[in-house]
């Protein structure tokens, strides 16, 4: 399985062609998805028509894009001209996009070929990609657990050598999470640092879209592909784009990792092991380790469960059933007002209804000050502690996810799933850059299921933390070949 980078090399050079990734591909596609589920709509004859014209063009000597060939997935909650927007939900089901997300016209600007579109938790919302009105995607290295959520799909579609990367959103660790689970790497950047135009919004204030990938580098490379100011999106960063793929090699002279004391209750022994043989390995690398203070990860949860439940209730307020999305005919509606209860109840699905009803709640009036201002003031604090560690280090390592993969239905309390994300969610909270790296496995349940380790740094930090994962990555080596798991469920 070789990476983006490798393939993009491959077909400039003329020793492979995109056409033939583009097959091989869908051959797989083909084969797998059945069993894995990572993919809602696959684009055989337009993704092999960009193929084609993609390789006259290299034949032809004519210029082409950093990404130029390479076949990549795109989470369905990302608009797109081309087939289905349906954010995994039904009400959505028949939505097409008048228009592409500014990810998408900097993708395909740069070369690169739409292969499908990948299955989610609805709206984003879940950390186990059970909650898709299509079904449940399952993990390419064990096909009875999970693949995490919400870009369940993406990261399945990318471990199980479904698509060379894949792009997904981040919300609460919606890239980082299932990255962990699936062995891969899972970029979220800096908030405003990628363009959210044409991302279907779920918490308006903490989404980003990112890359998941086999490489550090491959999630470079698409950093720099799709970053930059956006005139579209009034929230994206006017900061110049440093570039990172040039330099990324360079071993790290000086740096320090911060480790926080309240990143190490809770975890299974292969986290908690695996964060240990990180620490010794950057260490090795010349690394300071510095122990740093995050007291309020702890109340991140709670936090987060009010701010993004809040705007998610207003985001969706607008799949009504007239505007967007399905419409009601069941008999018996009384007025309009009863025809948008029918249609609601009938589009959305149990998680998404439970987090709009929390939003509502908390905006509410006698109840907006009690919570969503006391969250917003937390909010403010949260980041004022990353503030401080920052002083103190370049990067802060621990654990992506408290546990490797869980089988499919085996948590059903919705706390308990929340608490998948406790180590991601003060990310976004924070507004900083994360990314999830392949650390290890764990064996516990007998075939081994793949455990990562996150690295955060502070906002518009993008070069050191690609600097200082990619020096891991090739410190740590590939995890072990992978099972064959691409096998029907038990």
């Amino acid at each position: 399985m070789e990476d983006l980078v490798s393939l993009r090399d491959a077909i400039a050079q003329r020793t492979t062609t995109a056409r033939a990734a583009v097959d091989g591909y869908l051959t797989r596609i083909a084969a797998a998805n059945p069993t894995i589920n990572a993919y809602h709509e696959v684009f055989v004859d337009e993704a092999r028509a960009a193929a084609d014209a993609i390789d006259t063009k290299i034949a032809s000597g004519s210029p082409t894009g950093a990404l130029a060939g390479v076949p990549i997935a795109i989470k369905d909650n990302i608009a797109t001209r081309l087939g289905r927007t349906t954010c995994s939900s039904k009400i959505l089901e028949n939505y097409r996009s008048p228009y592409n997300a500014t990810a998408i016209e900097r993708l395909t600007a740069a070369g690169a070929i739409l292969i499908g579109k990948t299955n989610l938790d609805e709206f984003a919302m879940g950390s186990s990609c059970e909650n898709c009105a299509w079904g449940a995607v399952r993990n390419p290295w064990d096909t009875t657990r999970v693949p995490g959520g919400s870009s369940g799909g993406s990261a399945a579609a990318v471990a199980g050598d479904l698509c060379a990367a894949a792009l997904g959103s981040d919300t609460g660790g919606s890239i980082r999470q299932p990255a962990s689970l699936c062995g891969i790497v899972g970029f979220k950047p800096t908030y405003g640092r990628i363009s959210r135009y044409g991302l279907v919004a779920f918490g308006s204030s903490l989404d980003q879209i990112g890359p998941l990938t086999q490489s550090v580098r491959d999630a470079a490379l698409l950093y720099e592909c799709l970053a930059g100011e956006d005139p579209l999106d009034s929230t994206s960063a006017v900061h110049a784009v440093e570039p990172v793929s040039a330099t990324l090699d360079d071993s790290p002279r000086t740096f320090r990792v911060g480790i926080p004391s309240q990143y190490r209750k809770g975890n299974s022994p292969a986290v908690d092991a695996a964060v240990e043989r990180a620490t010794d390995l950057l260490k090795g690398m010349g690394a300071t380790i510095v122990d740093v203070d995050l007291p309020m990860t702890d109340v991140g949860i709670s936090t987060y469960y009010v701010l993004a439940p809040a705007e998610a209730s207003s985001n969706l307020a607008r799949f009504d059933g007239i505007r967007y999305g399905h419409r009601s005919t069941a008999p018996g509606a009384k007025d309009l007002f009863d025809l948008y209860a029918h249609s609601r109840a009938e589009g959305f699905g149990v998680e998404v209804q439970r987090r709009i009803m929390l939003g509502t709640y908390v905006l509410s009036v006698g109840y907006y000050d009690a919570y969503y201002r006391r969250a917003l003031q937390v909010r403010r604090v949260i980041k004022q502690e990353f503030d401080a560690a920052f002083a103190k280090c370049d990067v802060i390592l621990g654990p992506t996810s408290p546990t490797a993969a869980f089988p499919i239905g085996g948590v059903t309390d919705p706390l308990a799933m929340y608490m998948c994300d406790v180590y991601t969610v003060n990310t976004n909270i924070a507004g900083i850059c994360g990314i999830s790296l392949p650390a290890g496995l764990d064996h516990a349940s007998g075939a081994p299921l793949p455990v990562g380790i996150q690295l955060q740094a502070q906002a518009f930090a993008e070069p050191t933390l690609f600097k200082i994962a990619r020096a891991f990555e090739r410190a740590s080596g590939p995890l072990p070949a992978r099972p064959p798991a691409l096998t029907p469920a038990a």
